[in-house]
């Protein structure tokens, strides 16, 4: 099995060299600062000798592998007078080769290069042949290995705050625009499992993608669960009564439940009772739901009445969405307004100021960002249709910049991000990179540590 990576970070150079250990003990050199040294050849790499006495010359360190299986694939390497093209296994100790039972698995048959900090035994292929092994103990630079210590212990909000502004600007330019496509790569792996549960009913994955996102993150779960347990086709039977749209989704919510005084929720509950029984429907358990500290607008039974009345107003909303020309047409779609009960309320049995309630722009392009650009993205990757990947990156770059904590803590650090493209790889930068401390993998920490 392909073992977990330790988590990394970056560091602040202050004068901390008294409470640094020994920068070469096991517990502070890493396996991932292991990789990150060979993959860079940042330690003596000249005049190499194996643990046996055999010269080394490292022609090529391979190509990372991200997935199961040896560390480095198809390296080239010279050891005494013979050419060898095979992989390169990485490990603290040599010993963690046995740890790990590479010895039982014909995956590391071709390793013909083993780089530990420290060879405790010495290890064998299944043929008895001796694996060449590479200690880097002697070879590591200890100031690299010290300023790495000094990454692993910082708080500051970022690990590489004191140093942001000496990286060259073109190089954090080309990060960020590589970590915006790393975004939508990650959203997209929610859209892929949608799509196998669905069996490729893209529509089905759109319904059940946007009534996530309209729960917002404090009930985006709640809302993804009552959209899976009343699928697209089900609604669709109802898409022309209003009333029965909202029964099913306020009843499969659990917030039914109960008794009411006014009349409309009285009505709701008596459909409800009825389509259940008919479909076989069980609701949410009572309590799912969180309404503290939140706007009244974000209530889930005003998301849950919008996202009713975006199903009445028209059908096929994923071909819409997809054949939207620009971001005005997009948003256009969701134009959705609560008249009638819901201008007097909140929620059920509470009146309120009358007032025309409608989906704000900033949650509409919000959905856009979270739902819309997700699908489109991940639409042009499934057919291999470019242009879709192209139209998600531009409608991204037309939205404008994000508002939240974590832009508050770039823009200290002098960043003001242009557009909702700049403010998603920013998030991913903080929330994937800075916050699990896996600054080796960052271009930016690279590009300090270089």
């Amino acid at each position: 099995m392909h073992r977990q990576r330790t988590p990394l970070c970056f560091f602040t150079l202050v004068n901390i060299d008294s409470q640094v250990p020994n920068p070469l003990n096991p517990e502070i050199v890493t396996e991932d600062f292991l990789h990150y040294a060979w993959r860079y050849q940042h330690f003596q790499a000249t005049q190499l000798q194996t643990t046996q006495g055999q010269s080394l010359a490292v022609l090529s360190v391979g190509e990372l592998n991200r997935n199961a299986g040896p560390d480095f694939l198809n390296a080239r390497l010279h050891i005494e007078d013979t050419l060898w093209a095979g992989n390169v296994e990485i490990h603290l100790k040599s010993s963690d080769w046995l740890l790990h039972h590479h010895q039982q698995d014909p995956a590391y048959n071709n390793v013909v290069l083993h780089v530990v900090l420290d060879e405790d035994v010495p290890i064998q292929h299944t043929n008895g042949e001796r694996l060449p092994c590479l200690e880097l103990r002697r070879l590591l630079d200890p100031d690299l290995c010290k300023a790495y210590y000094q990454m692993l212990n910082n708080a500051l909000w970022i690990p590489c705050q004191n140093h942001w502004h000496q990286v060259k600007e073109l190089t954090k330019k080309l990060w960020l625009e590589r970590l915006m496509v790393e975004r939508l790569e990650t959203k997209s792996a929610l859209i892929k499992r949608l799509l196998t549960q669905t069996q490729g009913d893209w529509e089905e994955v759109c319904y059940q993608l946007l009534l996530r996102n309209f729960g917002l993150t404090v009930n985006m779960d709640p809302c993804e669960q009552v959209a899976r347990s009343l699928p697209l086709k089900l609604l669709s039977r109802h898409r022309d009564n209003l009333i029965q749209l909202e029964a099913l989704l306020f009843g499969q919510a659990g917030l039914l439940e109960t008794e009411f005084a006014d009349a409309y929720p009285q009505q709701l509950q008596q459909e409800y009772r009825f389509q259940r029984q008919k479909y076989g429907l069980e609701p949410l358990p009572p309590g799912t739901w969180k309404f503290l500290r939140m706007r009244p607008a974000n209530f889930p039974t005003m998301r849950l009445a919008q996202f009713a009345v975006l199903l009445y107003q028209g059908s096929n909303l994923f071909s819409k969405i997809l054949a939207a020309r620009d971001l005005e047409e997009l948003t256009h779609l969701f134009a959705v307004t609560l008249h009638g009960y819901w201008s007097e309320h909140y929620t059920f049995d509470k009146p309120s100021p009358r007032k025309l309630k409608h989906l704000g722009s900033s949650f509409i392009e919000l959905l856009v960002l979270n739902a819309c650009i997700p699908l489109i993205f991940y639409h042009g990757l499934y057919t291999q249709s470019p242009r879709f990947c192209d139209q998600a990156l531009r409608l991204m770059q037309e939205l404008p910049p994000e508002a939240n904590h974590i832009m508050d803590g770039w823009k200290k650090l002098g960043l003001e991000p242009e557009d909702a493209s700049q403010t998603q790889a920013l998030l991913h930068l903080k929330r994937e990179y800075c916050d699990k401390r896996k600054c080796l993998h960052c271009a930016v920490g690279n590009a300090i540590l270089k």
